[in-house]
């Protein structure tokens, strides 16, 4: 005689809870399809949380789609919440679609999981079918449906679409104003996103710590010095505790507003510091010209215990570039490349190197370096030792330089430009009248404006280059 249904499956219930076996679960998974279980939604539930914490949501699209021809909404959400937060691409969409096959009406839980998937891999168009099927299934009027909405617009940067939207919305809580000023962000619109900050201000709401730490980071780019300032009051004012995310992005905004002192007493003030808490305070000196300070800390960070990534190495070696440490950068790079760090030596850490040698006037050591490494030149590693030999009054090997950049980037007019300069400062007109015939030939003109070219580790103008 069998046991009765309901006590296998409170027994498969608490296996499930206990399960941290693979071969387990496979055994489980039969037990449940020998007794026909598949269709329970608590069993179901407690099924695919089991498979999500071992890593083999695999197994539950078959056991609870293929053999139901109309699983429960409650299964159908719980896959899709699984999916989602498993950020596996396409899947949470296809139970979406199997839902809409099999006639299994969605509820506003269904949707706020489905957008977030939607979000995390930019999928607009599968967002706007999502959409209609919110308006006309009623959902559009639920805040976390519309903000699901909100963000999967902003996540693809259709930001017309996304303020329409917002401003269409009866009522809006934090999370609303978060993912505009957040979407404003990313879209590199550092303005509007401040703007919607004061909107959101204005409107009595209380911003919490997502909402600052994209202020935050809009204020940095921005150089909204005042506006960060006020937000670090708030934060003294409200006796928030400066966690890692927030500290970070406080001393970010006050380093690259030039406010590094600010940013320092920030950095010392932390309890907790990660990595990138240590990276960031080293990038700010090094840009603001104080290596010492940068080549301190970074000294430090190791005494205390935290590892260094590739990251850190940039950051440092630009801090010996711009403030003239030669030795101290080649002491750094050699103890790379020997793997007393852990961390390979990409193209960025040569790039470095390339920029430091060049801005010191090692400009031999700069291009046998360029040479000889294992990797491609890239276009600006080549910019950089072109502005290194302008600025060091090498004119020979600027013409090199300047022809290799003509090979790199046959494009690009301001090369063929700076490289006739070059041969006008260098008297030698029939070169230059060359230089301009191949231009017209390919018919490049010469650019009125100036424009820049991001290197790996700073911007360069190329007026620099021309003068």
């Amino acid at each position: 005689m069998y046991p009765p249904l309901t006590s296998i499956a409170d027994r498969i219930i608490q296996l499930l809870r206990k399960c941290s076996s693979r071969v387990h679960m496979h055994q489980i998974q039969n037990q449940i399809i020998l007794h026909r279980l598949h269709c329970d939604s608590t069993i179901a539930h407690h099924f695919i949380s089991a498979c999500e914490d071992l890593c083999l949501l695999c197994l539950c699209l078959p056991l609870f789609f293929t053999r139901l021809q109309r699983p429960h909404l409650f299964t159908c959400n719980t896959l899709l919440k699984a999916f989602s937060h498993a950020q596996v691409s396409n899947i949470p969409f296809e139970i979406y679609a199997h839902m809409h096959k099999t006639s299994t009406l969605p509820n506003n839980y269904t949707y706020p999981f489905l957008l977030k998937s939607l979000s995390d891999f930019k999928k607009f168009k599968q967002a706007l079918c999502v959409h209609t099927h919110v308006v006309k299934l009623g959902h559009l009027l639920d805040i976390y449906v519309q903000n699901s909405l909100l963000n999967v617009y902003a996540s693809c940067g259709k930001m017309k679409l996304c303020r329409k939207m917002f401003d269409e919305m009866l009522e809006r809580d934090v999370v609303s104003w978060t993912v505009m000023i957040m979407g404003y962000r990313n879209a590199g619109k550092y303005d509007d996103a401040l703007i919607a900050f004061e909107r959101m201000l204005s409107a009595g709401i209380v911003p919490n710590r997502v909402t600052m730490v994209n202020v935050l980071t809009a204020c940095a780019n921005f150089g909204a010095i005042e506006m960060g300032i006020w937000i670090h009051d708030f934060i003294r004012k409200n006796e928030w505790e400066l966690d890692v995310v927030v500290g970070t992005s406080l001393i970010d905004m006050y380093l690259r507003c030039g406010r590094i002192d600010e940013g320092l007493n920030v950095f010392r003030s932390m309890k907790r510091k990660n990595t990138f808490t240590w990276n960031v305070v080293i990038k700010g000196l090094a840009f603001a010209e104080r290596g010492q300070e940068a080549i301190w800390l970074f000294n430090r960070m190791e005494q205390d215990g935290f590892k260094a990534d590739e990251v850190t190495f940039v950051n440092v070696l630009s801090a010996c570039s711009h403030s003239g440490l030669v030795d101290i950068g080649r002491k750094i790079f050699s103890s790379l490349v020997g793997g007393k760090y852990g961390v390979s030596p990409n193209a960025k850490h040569y790039a470095c190197m390339i920029d430091l040698f060049a801005r010191a006037g090692c400009l031999g050591e700069a291009f046998k370096f360029i040479n000889e490494m294992p990797f491609q030149p890239t276009e600006s590693m080549w910019v950089s030792l072109l502005a290194g030999c302008r600025s060091h009054e090498n004119l020979e090997l600027s013409e090199i330089v300047g022809k290799k950049l003509v090979e790199v980037n046959p494009e690009s007019s301001v090369y063929y430009v700076a490289l006739s300069n070059l041969y006008a400062d260098m008297g030698r007109w029939n070169d230059v009248a060359k230089v301009r015939e191949l231009m017209k030939e390919r018919g490049l003109k010469k650019d009125s404006g100036c424009s820049s070219v991001k290197s790996e580790n700073q911007e360069l103008e190329y007026g620099s280059l021309m003068q």
